[in-house]
């Protein structure tokens, strides 16, 4: 009878429950309402942001997915993710910046009280209501503390990937192991 040897490729865990696909799920979510509540239907900048948003959210789940069978694509998912994010990082930027409005100093008041929201919440049915009732500029303003946020995680999870890679190698490299134990006896 063979058994099934458990330390050949094991399941990646449920990208649900990793903090930094939630808080994507949550820019995901604020950037959806923004764009159609604040930009022209025509707008390019819709789908644009948009499809960042969702870029950097998928990327991730499909990174984590990946993890399985290749870290090497892991990785890159992961940063595709973060590459996708900073994106629509310029784009809030560019929106507050040329309708004159403010992109709060990272030490003012309503930046610091933002932040510690924003750290305490990954639920995005939490933003999607408290977005409804403020401003286009403070809607910016929340996505992108959280999107700084965020960049910060995808920096620690690519750097986490990157160590498994090198502790525990590629999948040739785990195939092979895995031959060689079972060849020896060890299943």
């Amino acid at each position: 009878m063979t058994t099934f040897n458990k330390d050949f490729m094991p399941q990646q865990g449920d990208y649900h429950k990793l903090l930094v696909y939630r808080k994507a799920e949550c820019i995901y979510d604020i950037t959806y309402h923004f764009a159609h509540k604040y930009l022209e239907k025509d707008d390019r900048t819709v789908d644009q942001m948009v499809q960042a948003a969702s870029s950097g959210k998928q990327n991730i789940a499909e990174g984590s997915q990946a993890a399985t069978a290749s870290r090497e694509t892991e990785i890159k998912l992961y940063n595709v993710a973060k590459a996708s994010l900073q994106e629509l990082l310029a784009d809030y930027e560019d929106y507050l910046r040329v309708r004159d409005m403010e992109l709060w100093p990272k030490n003012s008041p309503k930046a610091v009280q933002t932040r510690q929201v924003c750290r305490a919440h990954a639920d995005s049915a939490y933003y999607r209501e408290r977005v409804k009732t403020r401003s286009a500029e403070t809607t910016a303003n929340i996505a992108i503390i959280l999107i700084h946020q965020t960049d910060y995680l995808m920096a620690r999870l690519i750097e986490a990937a990157k160590q498994r890679f090198l502790t525990q190698g590629g999948i040739r490299e785990e195939m092979t192991r895995a031959r060689l134990k079972y060849r020896n006896g060890l299943k």
